[in-house]
Formats: structure tokens, C-alpha cells, sequence
């Protein structure tokens, strides 16, 4: 079983590249992020010509996530518990976005959806823009508040097949920072206190990726020859719970998608699970929908 997470950086634009992806690389579950369209925008009928079912959360031209499965989808969750929100307070009036907990309204950068055994969430982390900006605040908050529920899902179910996938906008380590316009003190993404959240991450979830794949980025910035000169930053992580990790038997990271006419700036990041291993529940091989006949 295939599981990848890709910020595609608006689906409209690229839905052809992203399909012929997902059917060329044999992907069972796509978790996409900036898709940058509401649910009624969403190219759906390319995805399902091919085989797969849908789950989106837009609410502008701005972030969003979304799954594509070649499974059934259930206990979708549109954002998760003590979620803040960013952005300027609403007042007096409804507002289809709610509001977290700090009272400003929510963003769609959060998506749940349970796959068999697998509970997966796609995620686009806040950018942070910079140090000084209300938003790098607004980051961390957001992060505390996903490992804390993180946290509890484990707790509850030390044995849940637990994934956060998605563009994270951290590089954690000195090796997965190239663009020379980033700078560690003085830049978001390269922090001290971005670089030590993730890392708190990492007291229960583990990046089933860097064992496999020892080298490489996942973005690479359209300006100023980034990708030829491979200027580029590791931001894009598949995080397992102890149940799900031990279930990876490979990964990739498919620098080649970042090549050729009209790319995104991010590139897929794909892990292999043995379903066998968690003991879970897909339908039959010969059940799965025909792919392009």
C-alpha cells in the first residue's frame, strides 16, 4: 500500500500532472495540501475517472488540504481540537470559517480521515513569514496545539496507526536547509523554537522517511534557479506513531515531479506500509477500482 503527501500548490492547475501521478506511481492515498479552492472548485471528476474518492477542505483561493483514496474514507475531521485561528476578529455575525479558541477564524489547513486502520491527517502548517510577524506566533501555536492532541490520540490508543503528513514549513536540521536566502536566527523555518517543536514532535511520532532516504529536499523556490542549482529545504514529512512506522517497509521522495512544464515548488514524499503488519482492514486487491481500464 502507497501513502504520499504533496503540496500541489493550487489543484486546478495542476490536476493533470497530479492524476498521472497517482496513477503512474500506483498511489493508494494522496494527502494534498494548498489546494487553493473550495470544495465546489475542486477538480473531482479527473480523481474519480481514476479510481479515487475525495475528501476536501477549502474555504478560499488560499490553503487548503484535501485526501485522494483508492479506499473508503470515514471519520473525517475538518481541523482538530484547540485549533487557532489567524486572521481578524469576526464580530456580530455567523461566519462559515468558526472561530478557534483565540476567537479568529479558522483556516483550512487541517483534514482527518481514517483509512482501514490508518489514522491520517494532511496538514499545511502556518508559513510564519518571519520572526517578527504575528503569524510566526500564530505557527507556534498551532503546532502546540496539534502535538497536544497528537499526543492524546496516542495515548488513548498506544496502538493507532497514526500519520501527520504534510507540508510542515520547518527544516529541522542544518542538512535540510540549502536556500541561502534562509537564515538560521534571523529566518523562519530555521529557528531555534520552530526547530524545537518539531523535535517535540518526535517524542512520540517518527519520520519514516530520512532512515529510508538519507538525503534530499522537497521544495525548491521558483526564483533564482533554486531547483538546477538544488538551492532547496526538506519541509514536507510523513510522522508515524510507533504502530504505523513499523508497518513502512520503504520510501521516496520524487524529485523528478519538480522537472518539467508547470511543476509545483514542493515534490511528492511517498512511504510503502505493509498492511499485513498492522493487521488492518482494505478491501481485497481484486476489489480495487479499475484504474484507466
Amino acid at each position: 500500500m502507497r501513502i504520499a503527501t504533496w503540496n500541489v500548490n493550487s489543484i486546478r492547475t495542476r490536476v493533470g500532472r497530479v492524476v498521472d501521478w497517482l496513477v503512474r506511481e500506483d498511489i493508494d492515498v494522496l494527502a494534498m495540501q494548498e489546494i487553493k479552492c473550495k470544495p465546489e472548485q475542486f477538480p473531482v471528476a479527473e480523481f474519480e475517472r481514476a479510481g479515487y474518492q475525495l475528501e476536501i477542505h477549502g474555504l478560499n483561493q488560499w490553503n487548503g488540504v484535501a485526501f485522494a483514496s483508492r479506499h473508503e474514507m470515514t471519520d473525517v475531521a475538518r481541523g482538530f481540537d484547540g485549533m487557532p485561528g489567524f486572521g481578524k476578529a469576526i464580530v456580530g455575525q455567523e461566519h462559515k470559517q468558526g472561530t478557534g479558541p483565540n476567537e479568529l477564524p479558522l483556516e483550512a489547513r487541517a483534514l482527518g480521515v481514517t483509512v482501514g486502520d490508518l489514522r491520517l491527517w494532511s496538514l499545511y502548517v502556518p508559513n510564519g513569514r518571519s520572526l517578527e510577524d504575528p503569524h510566526y506566533a500564530y505557527k507556534l501555536d498551532w503546532l502546540l496545539a496539534l502535538r497536544t492532541n497528537a499526543e492524546q490520540w496516542i495515548a488513548e490508543n498506544p496502538d493507532l496507526p497514526l500519520a501527520l503528513m504534510g507540508d510542515w514549513n520547518i527544516a529541522p536540521t542544518a542538512a535540510d536547509m540549502a536556500d541561502p536566502s534562509f537564515v538560521e536566527g534571523r529566518s523562519t523555518h530555521v529557528s531555534p523554537d520552530e526547530r524545537s517543536m518539531f523535535a517535540s514532535f518526535e517524542q512520540t511520532l517518527t519520520d519514516v522517511v530520512r532512515p529510508i532516504v538519507p538525503e534530499g529536499f522537497t521544495f525548491w523556490d521558483y526564483k533564482a534557479g533554486r531547483f538546477p542549482k538544488n538551492e532547496g529545504m526538506r519541509i514536507d514529512f510523513i510522522l508515524g506513531s510507533p504502530a504505523f512506522a513499523g508497518a513502512v517497509t520503504g520510501a521516496e521522495i520524487a524529485r523528478d515531479e519538480r522537472k518539467g512544464d508547470g511543476p509545483s515548488d514542493h515534490v511528492p514524499v511517498v512511504c510503502d506500509i505493509d498492511p499485513s503488519l498492522l493487521f488492518a482492514s482494505f478491501e481485497d486487491e481484486d476489489d480495487r477500482p479499475m484504474i484507466f481500464g
